[in-house]
């Protein structure tokens, strides 16, 4: 199918997609609902800085990270290793294999037509953050929020490439969810997620910014945050970008080969 034809089709896929998340919301609730570790860590980091500021972070401050952590995870998360791997191993791959949109961009569009109904989640909590905070610890700047917007979707897009080559390795191994879970361990502690990177020991610190992880969630959360100006946020958007186009083509020679050996052994 060509490009001009796929762009045609997306906004249908998209309707499509949003329509399956409305049909199965209580399924769709509860995955949400497992994304709640920032809560977490926001309750254990407030009481270890009631005493006195860890860092730059006093209570208000670890407020407004966590949130932000708990907005950007929710706006930015791309599973669709899942449903990879179970459609390799069901044989319903070469269902999808023979219909005139790549699988890919069908699995793109039901990934980006969830985020709706993820938006639902996250207007009440940046409305509490808000509140709060009294937007102290939120960036002012108009430029940077725009910035900040632009890496959500830098973020989902990296998200939804490392998904997609990990599931796509179900057509070449048995034990990719294997690597889905090493990868979500090396997530949990080098994104920021569960500890603001700042608050590594430097050399820590220097060494998880070269990975590719905090570009997924600290640095989204740190230029919401006042952590970047103008200058600083873009050059940290500039580099996610890399990374996510980095992943997009890895993506797509995985693919096309891990395609290719499927249809040798008459997948």
């Amino acid at each position: 199918m060509s490009l001009r034809s796929t762009l045609k089709a997306y906004p249908t896929l998209l309707r499509v997609g949003l329509a399956e998340a409305v049909a199965y919301r209580a399924e769709f609730l509860v995955w949400m609902l497992t994304m709640t570790m920032p809560l977490v860590m926001l309750a254990l980091m407030s009481a270890v800085a009631r005493e006195a500021p860890i860092g730059r972070f006093d209570q208000n401050g670890f407020v407004s990270y966590y949130l932000t952590t708990l907005i950007v995870r929710q706006m930015t998360g791309a599973w669709v290793v899942w449903e990879l791997v179970r459609e390799v191993r069901e044989g319903t791959l070469a269902l999808r294999l023979l219909r005139p949109i790549h699988p890919l961009v069908g699995h793109s569009a039901d990934s980006l037509a969830a985020i709706p109904m993820r938006g639902l989640i996250v207007l009440p909590v940046a409305v509490i953050m808000l509140i709060a905070t009294s937007g102290h610890d939120v960036t002012h700047d108009p430029w940077v929020v725009v910035i900040f917007l632009a890496s959500l979707g830098g973020a989902w897009l990296l998200n939804f490439a490392v998904s997609a080559t990990i599931g796509t390795l179900a057509l070449y191994m048995e034990s990719s969810m294997s690597i889905w879970e090493l990868w979500l361990g090396c997530f949990m502690i080098f994104s920021g997620y569960l500890l603001p990177l700042e608050l590594f020991p430097p050399w820590l610190e220097r060494f998880a910014r070269l990975l590719p992880f905090a570009y997924l969630q600290a640095v989204p959360v740190e230029i919401l945050t006042g952590m970047h100006d103008r200058t600083s946020a873009l050059h940290q958007l500039g580099a996610q970008y890399a990374y996510a186009a980095a992943a997009v083509l890895v993506m797509a020679l995985v693919w096309r080969r891990g395609v290719k050996r499927f249809a040798a052994f008459g997948g």
